[in-house]
């Protein structure tokens, strides 16, 4: 049976529905959250059947809208909404959890109708600011972004980063449904069924509200319609739900959560039985995206060799250039820009440049939910305050999210600001992302190049820059590309290797020429792209002299030194490892202090290389 216009009582029954199919995909799967799936049943029927405009058929239509299910824990609920809608059939629902199913614990993109993993509470409503972004800012299409999320992730600060970026921004086509069912995971929340209080919340930030009786399909009805006719401001629906509803046993009962129903077959039967109702889902609006127009050749930005060049400059020239040639390239920025140089494409592209003010959760979560509308964004801030933002780094990389991360001010060599300023984990943290790419370039013209390059690497990519000007040692010919590295000295008779990126480069360079008048060679090597290495040209380097010294301006743990040694892990001779990093928690100091004092500058680098060089020869 298909249901094209549903009356009251038919919806009621698609929620019905929906629960015994929540049901039984957790008690096949041994595991799961029906009863939480239970609470949001009757919301998500009247999404689906009334109000929700979606061709399921081509799921990256722009003017589709967009469903996130924040409370990703609620999957059987979203997957016995596309069982529903015909897109899954009764065996896949029944796969739930099973190895190799498309339906997992939490919803992620391996179902096409899916934009972004969602499980990560807290995550899914900073996530659709993005998308209502695209859509009202860039796009220019009457499509809308509903957000379903639970009354517990309501304690992330998050939620409220994109509560108040989505009231600035006037996202009327944002709405977020808050299912209040009372209960977390062990126990009672913290304001319970208050619905009252939820909302002197939201309004204080500007939000619209409507408080409805959550199993009330006519109450729903009427208060998705109202979010639909608001202008000027999002919505909130805030309604009243009981977990479980509709089986005795286990409605708003603690000890529930994350469980499979004690008896299936009974709560099954209590609620109705099977039934395999079809809607047909309403079509999405066929305006065009607006803002399109044709890209243009990439100009560069170019860089004259031994000039003084923060790298940080080098990088707002070259994303500006790119905004130039790529109209599907945007910027967010953390109200740093003027540190970061992201203002130089707010200049130039005021239209396709998102502040996103000191939130950097919320700068993260937009760039994911501006990727998955097709665009390509770089958000940058300090290196040091990206780390606030890591479950969101970690859950884009789960979303097969393609974003540009730049990180600005890294290192001790920021100088008199302290350490509370200076990214000195950010080179571990991006690392340890699965598919991460991680660029640390020394100077501007491998900056620029590096940006252009990251427009279309797959995944999430991280480009460090440094606050203070280095000598540009590249001309615009050279070529930089993510697995490469750059020889700057080598000779026949090298007996040491150091690998440095970013600012020590420089001091490797002169530590290098230091040697040299003392008959001592030593071959530096430029490992911008730090994930992944260039292990070809690092074993080499191991084979012709036996040691290697990596030497960087970041934690010892997990930085440069860690992804030189993965390059020998593959069962071949290892070299001998020497690893010069920060070991110390830093004080203010100048930046030429500060490289003193963490024994990563020139001076100290010769220094480390006579004592190596000294002892091989001892040994040998």
């Amino acid at each position: 049976m298909t249901l094209q216009s549903l009356k009251d009582g038919q919806l009621a029954e698609l929620g019905q529905q929906l629960r015994v199919d929540a049901v039984r995909a957790a008690d096949a799967a041994g595991s799961g959250h029906p009863t939480s799936s239970m609470s949001a049943a009757d919301i998500a029927a009247v999404l689906l059947a009334r109000h929700l405009r979606y061709d399921f058929d081509r799921p990256d239509l722009p003017g589709n809208d967009r469903l996130i299910f924040s409370k990703g824990h609620a999957s059987p609920l979203l997957y016995a909404l596309y069982r529903a809608a015909g897109v899954i059939d009764d065996d896949e629902l029944l796969t739930f959890r099973h190895q190799g199913s498309r339906l997992e614990g939490h919803p992620t993109p391996r179902l096409p109708w899916v934009d972004v993993a969602t499980g990560s509470l807290g995550q899914g409503l900073p996530i659709g600011v993005g998308m209502a972004l695209a859509a009202k800012k860039l796009d220019r299409i009457p499509c809308r972004v509903w957000v379903l999320a639970g009354d517990s992730e309501m304690a992330e600060g998050s939620v409220w980063e994109a509560v108040e970026h989505a009231a600035y921004e006037h996202l009327e086509n944002l709405t977020l449904i808050v299912d209040v069912n009372r209960l977390g995971q062990r126990g009672p929340t913290r304001l319970g069924r208050d619905l009252d209080a939820y909302a002197r919340r939201l309004q204080a930030f500007g939000w619209h509200t409507v408080q409805i009786d959550g199993h009330d399909i006519a109450a729903i009805d009427a208060a998705l319609t109202e979010a639909v006719s608001e202008i000027g401001r999002p919505t909130a629906i805030l309604a009243r739900t009981e977990k479980g509803h509709g089986v005795a046993d286990v409605a708003d009962r603690e000890g529930h959560h994350g469980k499979p129903l004690p008896d299936a077959e009974a709560a099954i039967q209590e609620l109705g039985g099977i039934r395999s109702a079809r809607v047909a889902v309403r079509e999405p609006s066929t305006a065009r995206v607006l803002g399109a127009r044709p890209d243009g050749p990439l100009d560069l930005p170019v860089f004259r060799v031994g000039d003084q060049v923060a790298t940080r400059t080098a990088y707002g020239k070259a994303l500006a250039a790119l905004g130039s040639a790529r109209t599907d390239v945007v910027a967010l920025d953390a109200e740093v820009g003027d540190s970061t140089r992201t203002e130089y494409f707010a200049e130039k592209h005021p239209g396709r440049y998102f502040q996103c003010y000191i939130a950097e959760q919320q700068l993260v979560a937009a760039s994911v939910g501006l990727q998955a509308r097709g665009y390509v964004p770089f958000a940058a801030s300090f290196a040091a305050f990206l780390t606030r933002a890591h479950d969101f780094i970690r859950m884009a990389a789960v979303s097969r999210a393609d974003i540009n991360l730049v990180g600005s001010h890294a290192g001790v060599a920021i100088g008199e600001d302290g350490p509370s300023q200076m990214g000195l984990e950010d080179l571990a943290m991006f690392r340890a992302v699965p598919g991460s790419t991680v660029f640390y370039p020394c100077d501007a013209t491998s900056t620029a190049a590096l940006v252009a390059a990251m427009a279309d690497l797959p995944g999430v990519s991280y480009l460090r820059t440094t606050r203070g000007d280095t000598p540009v040692l590249y001309s615009a010919g050279d070529t930089f590309r993510a697995g490469g590295s750059k020889v700057l000295r080598s000779s026949g008779r090298d007996q040491v290797c150091v690998v440095a990126a970013g600012v020590t480069v420089h001091e490797a360079l002169r530590a290098a020429d230091l040697l040299a008048g003392e008959g001592i060679a030593a071959r530096v090597i430029d490992l911008y792209s730090v994930k992944p290495v260039d292990a070809r040209t690092l074993q080499e380097a191991a084979d012709d002299t036996g040691c290697l010294m990596t030497v960087e301006d970041h934690r010892v743990e997990g930085g440069v030194g860690d992804a030189v040694a993965e390059a020998f892990a593959d069962g071949r001779p290892v070299p001998r490892l020497v690893r010069l990093g920060v070991r110390t928690i830093p004080a203010s100091a100048t930046p030429a202090e500060q490289l003193h004092l963490a024994g990563i500058d020139a001076e100290s680098i010769a220094a480390a290389l006579r004592l190596l060089v000294g002892e091989a020869m001892v040994s040998r």
